[in-house]
């Protein structure tokens, strides 16, 4: 199990919080008191295009929005990791994880379990201590044959609400037999507690699993867009390359929208860089982004950073989600239920 954390941690994590909450006040303040100074051209100055341009999302974001996926990664307090994958190269640690945040303008997160620390959970539950139930969520990963009753119940007090089931991240296929067998018995499990079973599986795979979801009984969340794969000719580092013109056409899109319609699924707008190579803006998967934000933006859609981003070391997520605040910002309401409301919904925030 994890350490606790130390008096320097703590103090370090609230100054951070106190430096972040001033820094809200003064940009606050300085929207109430220049119309005061410039009159009409008080809304040039503060238009978010002149601002920097971090600066410009933090002020965009809603308030109280969600992070729906990111991971704590820190190999001294947690050594205890598989370096099969991947070997970690920093500490990837709570202050770490909310200084991140504050930079898009977010601060309720949900912490989940990374592949590499199996079903020791420590990073998870030790995050969940230190954020407190208002601001955090967790994601586990545990044996439905072994885990007992009292376990989940406490972890369901510090902030879980959800089981991982990961198949994508280490290569794993099982057949449609055993992955229903598996499936069902982590809904028996999860089922009283109203947990999300978060399945990341290849989008192909989507398509055998659809009349199965529909007969769990628990809310499902797809990882990452539900993971598809794009045609091999369009995944190129040249952001102008045509990109895929209809998301219809990849194996498992169509089960994917019709659970997510008809459901109670949902789906990850996030780590675009797992599926397409032209960064920062990832404009081969924008079929792919649109479309669901059409059919399901409205209740099944939640925003997530994938924090970290493991395997991408120096990935920056800012310019998509600038990207994808442009195009919230065409339909209203829109912002707030992919960064906030539909999260609410998801993760069991009152």
């Amino acid at each position: 199990m994890g350490q606790p954390p130390s008096i320097r941690y703590l103090v370090l994590s609230w100054l951070r919080r106190l430096s972040t909450r001033l820094n809200q006040t003064f940009s606050q303040t300085l929207a109430l008191l220049l119309p005061q100074f410039l009159g009409s051209r008080a809304s040039a100055a503060l238009n978010t295009k002149t601002l920097p341009r971090y600066e410009a999302i933090r002020n965009r974001m809603p308030p109280g929005s969600w992070d729906s996926h990111m991971h704590i990664m820190d190999g001294v307090r947690y050594p205890n990791y598989s370096r099969k994958h991947y070997t970690l190269k920093e500490r990837y640690t709570l202050e770490a994880a909310l200084s991140f945040e504050s930079t898009i303008g977010i601060k309720n997160i949900v912490v989940v379990q990374p592949s590499c620390y199996g079903m020791d959970n420590s990073c998870v539950l030790d995050a969940l201590r230190d954020l407190g139930p208002s601001q955090g969520r967790g994601v586990v990963a545990f044996d439905p044959d072994q885990i007992e009753k009292p376990t989940l119940q406490e972890w369901h007090r510090l902030g879980v609400r959800g089981v991982r089931i990961n198949l994508q991240s280490v290569g794993k296929r099982l057949e449609k037999q055993e992955m229903e067998q598996t499936l069902r018995r982590y809904a028996e499990v999860i089922k009283p507690m109203g947990w999300v079973m978060q399945l990341y599986v290849p989008l192909a795979m989507i398509t055998e699993l659809e009349d199965i979801i529909l007969t769990l009984g628990v809310r499902v969340c797809f990882d990452h867009f539900g993971s598809p794969t794009l045609p091999i000719q369009q995944h190129s580092s040249d952001d102008k390359a045509p990109g895929l013109q209809d998301p219809y056409t990849l194996a498992g899109f169509s089960s994917l929208v019709r659970l997510l319609q008809e459901a109670d699924v949902f789906t990850k707008f996030s780590a675009p860089y797992r599926i397409s190579g032209q960064a920062p803006l990832y404009s081969d998967l924008d079929p792919v982004s649109q479309e669901l934000l059409r059919v399901a933006g409205g209740n099944k859609l939640v925003y997530a950073s994938d924090w970290p981003h493991t395997r991408f070391d120096g990935m920056d997520i800012r310019p998509w989600t600038e990207k994808a605040l442009d195009w919230c910002a065409n339909t209203e309401g829109l912002t707030e239920r992919l960064f906030r409301d539909n999260a609410k919904d998801l993760w069991d925030v009152k």
